[in-house]
């Protein structure tokens, strides 16, 4: 094991004046404002206590913010655990539009001189995930992928309800770096059979992880939020972890 995955798990200056806040040093978290045209995007970093090699991006839904609640508890989470996590808000329904403020965010943590990081994953939850799948597959067409590495779906939605004859997976098939799904068995936005169909066609190693009985919004019967959260969590760090100690073999 090399030494930037031995060390998952265990536990400045100020920024330009255009993002109002500057970063703290040491574990915490930071809210941000990220120019975005003639606008800002609302963002928050979790500092690990000590930053190693890797960050998360991660954005939500349709619906919400960077506040839901389960993208609360997942960078809190991988956050404990070493890894640098930046959550942001994008409202709106037009996924061209949301695609252009995650490539924002890449550039903006790639470029930053507070943390050097060598790569990032990235991911969201439903029209989140599709927008890092959008800007991932516009950032290998300009050759320069090399800082994503990996992508995390949550409820990716493979399809609206119930017209699973027009699916969502247009950007899958270019992503080249390894790919994550978390889904429920029964998501009413991505049936398990079209799901495993799509992963078997793409070109590029993918796993997926299926919260049983669980449906879009990844609620279960007679199961709490934070026990389905900790069992995604989990998922997600190790699946992280892995991918870390390839790269440091």
């Amino acid at each position: 094991m090399g030494a930037a995955g031995a060390a998952l798990g265990a536990g400045t200056k100020c920024g330009c004046l255009r993002l109002l806040l500057c970063l703290r040093a040491g574990g915490g978290r930071s809210v941000m404002k990220i120019p975005f045209g003639n606008k800002y995007l609302d963002a928050i970093f979790s500092v690990p206590d000590k930053i190693l090699t890797h960050g998360v991006i991660l954005t939500h839904g349709a619906g919400g913010d960077m506040n839901f609640s389960h993208l609360v508890s997942l960078v809190d989470y991988l956050a404990s655990r070493g890894l640098l996590c930046l959550r942001f808000t994008c409202k709106g329904l037009n996924i061209a539009y949301r695609t252009k403020a995650y490539k924002t965010v890449v550039e903006y943590l790639k470029s930053s001189g507070e943390y050097k990081l060598s790569g990032v994953f990235l991911g969201g939850r439903s029209m989140g995930s599709r927008a890092a799948a959008s800007v991932t597959r516009q950032i290998s067409q300009d050759d320069n992928e090399d800082f994503i590495h990996g992508l995390i779906f949550l409820s990716y939605p493979l399809h609206r309800p119930k017209l699973q004859s027009k699916l969502r997976d247009e950007d899958l098939f270019f992503i080249k770096c390894p790919v994550l799904f978390v889904s429920g068995s029964e998501d009413e936005m991505c049936e398990k059979k079209i799901l495993e169909g799509v992963a078997s066609k793409m070109k590029t190693p993918t796993k997926i992880h299926w919260v049983e009985k669980a449906n879009h919004g990844m609620a279960v019967k007679g199961r709490t939020p934070d026990d389905i959260m900790m069992e995604i969590s989990t998922q997600v760090f190790l699946w992280i972890k892995e991918i870390i100690e390839q790269e440091y073999k």
